[in-house]
């Protein structure tokens, strides 16, 4: 079975896909892992699509029970098409923002105050990522996350990212379970 969660950065998709994994055979694969470079500090250079994709492919056709985190609406059309089951993760804006301040934090420490081009690029970072809800936003945006979802070919479980991580699990592995069947 193959499983796409997705949502807005900080909303939760790679929390919620770890815990699956250690809870099933299942294997996590995150796109960041496919789309970024390795580089210190992390998250500075993309690597090119048709890359990206062919690494992906081969990881996520290796295995028979996959569960993919991350946002793939500027993978490919091909994707549309590639899941048996797809969850998106919705959260408030304001709770997500304060998850992402935080993991800023943990991430780069001091180097926030100290190093001015980390500082400038999470800056950047939350900036984007605080225009997910603004309909007028041409980047990674729940307007474009909703028009995706019409194309997938599966179905699509909305959850709340606000919900209690036991809980999200218990019904995602209950829906995976029920497709299993």
């Amino acid at each position: 079975m193959k499983v796409l969660i997705f949502g807005a950065s900080g909303s939760g998709t790679t929390t919620l896909a770890n815990e699956i994994e250690q809870r099933t055979n299942f294997v996590h694969l995150d796109v960041d892992d496919y789309y970024w470079k390795l580089t210190t500090p992390p998250f500075q250079e993309k690597i090119p699509l048709i890359e990206r994709n062919k690494n992906l492919k081969a990881d996520f056709e290796k295995h028979q029970n996959v569960i993919i985190s991350g946002s793939m609406v500027s993978w490919g059309k091909e994707w549309e098409t590639a899941f048996d089951l797809a969850i998106f993760i919705g959260l408030e804006n304001n709770i997500r923002m304060e998850r992402l301040k935080k993991r800023e934090i943990e991430r780069y420490g001091t180097q926030l105050v100290s190093d001015k081009n980390i500082r400038k690029s999470s800056e950047a970072f939350l900036e984007w990522a605080n225009q997910y809800e603004n309909p007028n936003f041409d980047g990674r945006s729940l307007k474009i996350h909703n028009s995706w979802i019409k194309l997938l070919n599966c179905n699509v479980l909305r959850i709340d990212g606000d919900t209690e991580l036991n809980i999200k699990t218990d019904y995602v592995l209950n829906e995976i379970k029920t497709k299993m069947q």
